[in-house]
């Protein structure tokens, strides 16, 4: 591995993606830590200490929001957009048409809706985090100028890091939420790791050790369920063209068991979360039927509650199907099959091969989402049974990391395979 290593940075090319996309997370990191003006600083670290809802969205965004800065939504509206846009193909059939046939140019201009529409969203979820913030004394009073000032700063960061994924999808390697994602992550560890040293108990080892192996666990079986695969055997029948003979030959077609990747984890969350958010806000209302509302919204969408886990498994399941089912189109791969002459022995070419691609394609992907579900729900019952607050976001941290990982890994290695080196 470590020639590869080697063989990677003698690559102009793949070494200059490599270290542009370091830079942008070197970017990200000082974007992270700018904080809007007019903050209590004491407050806002002893709100995000008793508040685990806050906890949980401030690690996805890498410790800007705990810091207020002006990057403190991360990518949540664009991720937001992003479903609110893939739901809607589903009831659009113009919009369908736009994303599945009309090629690069037509996703082109839907990915350019589903940016219009972050900004919108990230101005009033930046308004929202704000007036919950100045409920809880971390603001101060603020005129109309300055609260359009601040939430103008923090539209545009979350619009600044719009830019900074899409950058990173199309000069360097990787998918550039992900990875803006996974940065966010990874830089909490160092300091997370200073705290477990600094507070440690040797009374509380078999938290640590227990945390240790479901992270061991959960690192196993993500790596076995994103690299499984089902091969499906194809063959090509022979076409002779003057002379030559092309065709007859054996091959397969790999469906993959979580094709949709770590995308349903996200998109789950975002939607999870922000009821949650919602209560928060309304629960200091002055009318006493909003504040119930309010309160009834926080405790319902807690984590460790048992209709939040099973909502939080469901959804994960949802979006495991349908960001599939907006990927991978079996009628699409079909029809491609029977152009180029190929088929799946036993099985006719055109409507009879959808429906089974069809028929493999779900019962393969159950297992995938149903793995998906389990890590995403599992941090939350260990939690509830032990009361051991590590695991809160453990499960879902590794796997999101664990995931891009692989993920970057596979982008290089075809990277390598074009360049007639060996992968990992």
């Amino acid at each position: 591995m470590f020639s590869k290593i080697s063989q990677i940075f003698k690559i102009r090319e793949l070494r200059d993606k490599i270290f542009f996309v370091l830079g942008i997370f070197v970017i990200f990191r000082l974007a992270a830590n700018i904080p809007v003006p007019g903050i209590d600083v004491e407050k806002l670290r002893s709100f995000f200490e008793g508040n685990q809802l806050f906890g949980l969205l401030n690690l996805f965004t890498g410790g800007a929001l705990s810091n207020l800065s002006i990057a403190m939504l991360g990518l949540g509206p664009y991720i937001t957009a992003t479903i609110i846009m893939q739901l809607l193909t589903m009831i659009f059939p113009a919009l369908e048409a736009l994303y599945k046939e009309e090629g690069e140019a037509g996703r082109q201009k839907f990915n350019q809706y589903g940016r219009l529409l972050t900004i919108p969203l990230a101005a009033l979820q930046g308004y929202s985090m704000i007036m919950l913030l100045r409920s809880q004394q971390i603001f101060g009073a603020l005129d109309i100028f300055q609260m359009v000032t601040i939430v103008s700063v923090i539209t545009a960061g979350t619009v600044f890091l719009m830019w900074l994924g899409e950058l990173i999808s199309e000069k360097g390697i990787g998918n550039g939420v992900s990875l803006l994602i996974f940065a966010g992550i990874v830089a909490d560890f160092p300091t997370n790791l200073r705290q477990t040293f600094l507070t440690w108990d040797p009374a509380r080892l078999p938290a640590y050790l227990g945390f240790l192996a479901m992270a061991l666990i959960v690192i196993v079986g993500v790596v076995i369920i994103t690299e499984g695969r089902r091969n499906i055997p194809v063959s090509y029948a022979k076409r002779i063209r003057g002379n030559r003979v092309y065709g007859g030959v054996s091959t397969y077609l790999p469906l993959n068991v979580n094709p949709a990747g770590v995308i349903p984890i996200i998109f789950a969350l975002s939607i999870m979360l922000f009821p949650g958010m919602i209560g928060s806000f309304l629960v200091n209302a002055s009318q006493y039927w909003i504040a119930v509302i309010g309160k009834f919204l926080r405790d319902l969408f807690t984590q460790g509650q048992v209709i939040y886990n099973i909502l939080y498994f469901l959804l994960v399941l949802l979006f495991t199907y349908f960001y599939t089912a907006v990927t991978f189109d079996p009628k699409n791969v079909a029809n491609n099959l029977q152009k180029m002459g190929g088929f799946i022995p036993g099985i006719r070419p055109g409507r009879p091969t959808t429906d089974f691609l069809n028929f493999i394609l779900n019962r393969v992907l159950l297992v995938g989402a149903v793995f998906l579900g389990l890590i995403a729900v599992a941090p939350s019952v260990i939690q509830s049974a032990t009361g051991v607050t590590t695991f809160a976001v453990g499960g879902t941290s590794i796997l999101i990391v664990v995931s891009v990982v692989l993920e970057t890994i596979r982008q290089i290695e075809s990277q390598l395979t074009m360049r007639d080196y060996e992968g990992f």
